[in-house]
Order: structure tokens, then C-alpha cells, then sequence
């Protein structure tokens, strides 16, 4: 039998690191992950996944990311069950993560935790254009000083023969 989960998302909320009553290191957060579609009204929905993160993972997971974080996790999908003190069985299922990956530099890291603290946006998408668009506004002047060469698709790119690697 398989149970491995992969996911590539940003965090909710900075995760939160406690100790067991054996001082063991465990840290819980929420990851934001976009679905790969649209739905009717053409806005991508988003699964909020809770995961969980053991040991010296925990810490050092705990120590590099914050709110707004791009990670990839691999891992695996538990179930629990625990009775609350009204006497009722609760059920939790969640990603226990095994392995995790940085997937942004540091500066993007904190510009991305700037940003994360004026919007609750987690996809970072820049607005749709439509090709008629003339006018550069000021998100283009914006994307086109992060350096982003493709920030207005819409207008011809002159690029000479001696520029191919063909």
C-alpha cells in the first residue's frame, strides 16, 4: 500500500511550535495550495491543508518560514480521533511531513511577508491585461522593475539572429 502526499503551497499563519511532555519538537501550520483549475466564475479555489511536522524538522521548519512562505512538503496523510470534553469523538486528518523544501530565496522570503501583511491574496498573480493594452500602467512599471521580461506580453519583443543559441 502508498500513502505519500506532495504539496507545494504557502503557509497560512507562522507555524506553531510546541514541545511534548518528552521534549519532543512538534510544529503545526496551515498550507494554502491553489487547485490546478478554475471554477465557473474563473477564479482558482484554494485547499487550506493541516499538516504537522515532528523532531528537529519542526524546529528547523519553525525557524526558516513564516506567514506567506512558498514550501514543497512530502509526506504522508494520518488520521486521529480523540474524545473533546463534551465527551464527543473528533476526527482529524492531516499531512505529516517528512521532508520539506524552501522554495523561494530569502529576499523573496521577506518581500513576500511584507506583502503577505497588506493582503490575504495567496496566489500572486499579476492582473490580467487584455492585448489591446496600450496604456502601461503602474503595475507595469512595477513588473517591469522587478525584471520580469515578460511583463507585457502584448507587445512585439526585438530580439536580433545573434541573440539565438540556434
Amino acid at each position: 500500500m502508498i500513502n505519500r502526499t506532495v504539496l507545494v503551497g504557502r503557509l497560512t499563519r507562522d507555524p506553531e511550535l510546541r514541545y511534548t511532555t518528552n521534549g519532543a519538537a512538534v510544529a503545526s501550520f496551515t498550507l494554502a495550495v491553489n487547485r490546478q483549475f478554475t471554477n465557473s466564475q474563473g477564479a482558482r479555489e484554494t485547499d487550506f491543508i493541516n499538516c504537522v511536522i515532528w523532531r528537529k524538522a519542526a524546529e528547523n521548519f519553525s525557524n526558516f518560514t513564516h506567514k506567506g512562505s512558498l514550501v514543497g512538503l512530502d509526506g504522508r496523510i494520518q488520521t486521529r480521533n480523540y474524545e473533546n470534553q463534551q465527551g464527543q469523538r473528533v476526527y482529524v486528518t492531516e499531512v505529516v511531513v517528512e521532508n520539506f523544501s524552501l522554495l523561494e530565496s530569502r529576499k523573496d522570503a521577506e518581500n513576500q511577508q511584507q506583502n503577505s501583511s497588506n493582503t490575504n491574496d495567496y496566489s500572486h498573480q499579476p492582473p490580467k491585461k487584455s492585448r489591446n493594452d496600450a496604456v502601461n500602467t503602474k503595475s507595469d512599471v512595477a513588473n517591469s522593475k522587478s525584471g520580469d521580461p515578460f511583463y507585457n506580453n502584448s507587445k512585439p519583443i526585438d530580439i536580433s539572429d545573434d541573440d539565438l543559441p540556434f
